[in-house]
C-alpha cells in the first residue's frame, strides 16, 4: 500500500495524531491514574486474587516497600524446593510441574507418568496442519507462528466452543503438547525460506519429555546428552508461571473473562509474550551482550565495562533505550530466584569453555549495574538481575538459534496461562474492564465541504 496518493499522506496524518492524542503526563497525577496498573512506588494495582503462584519480593513496612531476597511459589511449593528436589533424584521436573500448576497437587507416581505420556501423544497436529499452516506461509518471527497456529487449531477442534471444564483442560494439555512441534517446524521452515538453510524435519518420538522432544527436534542428528535436556527441562520449569499480573498471562486472563475460546486466549497470550518489554527480553540481553563483546576490548577490565555501560545509560550506545537489560524486575528487589537457580546453571554450563568469558562479563554487568545506574541517574533503588540475563546464554550453549528464545519461553508459559484460564473460568463471572478518564473536549461537527 502507498503511504502517499493526493489527499493521503500517511506521514502527515500520523503528525496530526500525535498532536491529537498526546496526553500531558500531569493529567495522570491530577486524576490519580496509575500508569501500566502500577502504584507511584513500582508495585502493582490490585486486580484479582490467585491460588496458583505468589511472586514475593518485597514487604510493605509501614507504608513503605522493603526489599527482601525473591521467592517464587507454584500453589504453595517454593520453586527452590522443587527444582533442589528433581535434581537429587536425577529426572526431569517440567511435566510434574505443569501437572502442580493445572491440577493444584503434585502428581503421584503413577499420575505423572500417565500425563507424561498423555503430553507426548497430544504432540500429534492435524493432517496437512504443517503444509497449509506453516509451510505455505512462514513467518520471519516464531511468536508470530504460535499465535496464528494456535488460533488455527480452532477450526481443527469438533468441540471448540464446549466451555465446559473437562474440555477446557483436553484443549490445554493438547496446546501443551503440541506447542515444542510447532515451534520447531515454523523454525525449519523460517529458515529456509529466509534464511536459505536446509530444512530438517524430524518425526514424533513418543517416548521423549518436553525437554528431550525440543533438542531431539531442533538437532539434525537428534543427538542430545541427558544433562543438556534437564538443563533445558529447569528452564522450562522456571519460566512455567510467573503469576496473575505478568503481562500475557493478565492478557491470557482479560480474553477469557469475556467468555472467549481458548485459542483465542492463549494465542493473545503469545503475542503479549512475544513483546521486549516482556517476553523479548532475553533475546535483548544477547543482543547488548554482543554489543559490549564489539566495544569493550578487554572484559576483564571492570572500568572499561563500566565506561561503556555509562554510554548505554547515557543513551549513546547500544540501541539507544538507556537501558541495561536483564537486570531489575518489576517485583523482585534484592534477588529474582529464578536468576540464582539459572546463574548457576549457566556457570556449569560454561565452565572451562570458551564462552566462560561470554558468562564473565555478564557476572561483571549484573554486578556493577546497580552503582553504575546511580551514578548515571542518581536512582537508589534496589535492582537485580532477573531471569533473562543468563537464559539467553544458556539456550546458546545448548546450541539453540536466537530465533526461539522467546518461543521456548511460551512453550513453557502456556502451562500458566493454563492454569489461570481455569482459574478465572471456574471463580469468576465478570468481564475485566477497568477505567480510563476521557479528557477530549466536545466539539460541533464541520460539514464536510467546510472542512480546512
Amino acid at each position: 500500500m502507498k503511504s502517499f496518493v493526493s489527499g493521503f499522506n500517511i506521514t502527515n496524518l500520523c503528525r496530526e495524531l500525535k498532536e491529537n492524542t498526546a496526553i500531558a503526563p500531569q493529567l495522570y497525577e491530577k486524576y490519580h491514574v496509575n500508569r501500566g496498573l502500577r502504584n507511584s512506588d513500582g508495585t502493582g494495582v490490585m486486580a484479582g486474587i490467585t491460588n496458583i503462584c505468589n511472586v514475593h519480593g518485597y514487604i510493605i513496612n509501614e507504608g513503605e516497600v522493603e526489599p527482601i531476597p525473591g521467592q517464587l511459589i507454584y500453589r504453595g511449593y517454593n520453586i527452590n524446593d522443587l527444582v533442589s528436589n528433581v535434581e537429587e533424584e536425577d529426572r526431569f521436573g517440567f511435566e510434574e510441574t505443569t501437572f502442580l500448576l493445572l491440577f493444584g497437587h503434585l502428581p503421584t507416581e503413577s499420575e505423572l507418568k500417565g500425563f507424561t505420556t498423555i503430553l507426548s501423544l497430544a504432540r500429534d497436529l492435524p493432517g496437512d496442519f504443517v503444509t497449509d499452516m506453516i509451510l505455505k506461509a512462514p513467518s520471519q518471527n516464531i511468536m508470530n507462528k504460535l499465535a496464528r497456529s494456535i488460533l488455527a487449531l480452532y477450526s481443527y477442534d469438533e468441540d471448540c466452543e464446549d466451555k465446559s471444564l473437562e474440555n477446557e483442560m483436553k484443549t490445554a494439555i493438547s496446546l501443551i503438547g503440541k506447542m515444542p512441534v510447532i515451534m520447531a517446524n515454523a523454525y525449519q521452515v523460517k529458515r529456509h525460506v529466509f534464511d536459505n538453510e536446509s530444512m530438517i524435519m524430524h518425526p514424533i518420538n513418543y517416548t521423549e519429555n518436553t525437554a528431550q522432544c525440543i533438542l531431539s527436534m531442533l538437532r539434525p542428528d537428534r543427538q542430545y546428552t541427558k544433562a543438556e535436556a534437564q538443563i533445558l527441562d529447569r528452564l522450562l520449569m522456571l519460566q512455567a508461571e510467573h503469576g496473575g499480573g505478568n503481562n500475557s498471562t493478565f492478557t491470557c486472563r482479560v480474553l477469557t473473562s469475556s467468555g472467549t475460546d481458548p485459542y483465542s486466549a492463549y494465542s493473545s497470550a503469545v503475542c503479549s509474550l512475544k513483546g521486549p518489554r516482556h517476553g523479548g527480553a532475553n533475546l535483548q540481553v544477547i543482543n547488548m551482550l554482543d554489543n559490549f563483546k564489539e566495544n569493550v576490548k578487554n572484559w576483564e577490565n571492570e572500568g572499561e565495562v563500566a565506561d561503556y555501560m555509562r554510554s548505554i545509560i547515557r543513551k549513546e550506545s547500544n540501541d539507544l533505550s538507556g537501558l541495561i537489560y536483564g537486570m531489575g524486575h518489576a517485583v523482585y528487589t534484592i534477588s529474582d530466584p529464578r536468576a540464582v537457580i539459572l546463574k548457576k546453571k549457566a556457570f556449569e554450563l560454561a565452565k572451562g569453555r570458551e564462552i566462560e568469558a561470554e558468562f564473565r562479563l555478564l557476572e561483571t554487568i549484573e554486578r556493577l549495574t546497580p552503582e553504575v545506574f546511580k551514578e548515571v541517574k542518581g536512582s537508589d533503588k534496589t535492582m537485580c538481575a532477573n531471569v533473562d540475563m543468563y537464559s539467553g546464554l544458556v539456550y546458546r550453549m545448548l546450541g539453540i538459534p536466537d530465533d526461539l528464545f522467546t518461543p521456548l519461553f511460551a512453550v513453557a508459559r502456556i502451562s500458566g496461562w493454563a492454569a489461570h484460564r481455569m482459574e478465572e473460568i471456574i471463580t469468576s463471572n465478570r468481564i475485566i474492564r477497568p477505567a480510563y478518564k476521557a479528557i477530549a473536549r466536545n466539539k460541533e461537527y464541520v460539514k464536510l465541504a467546510d472542512r480546512k
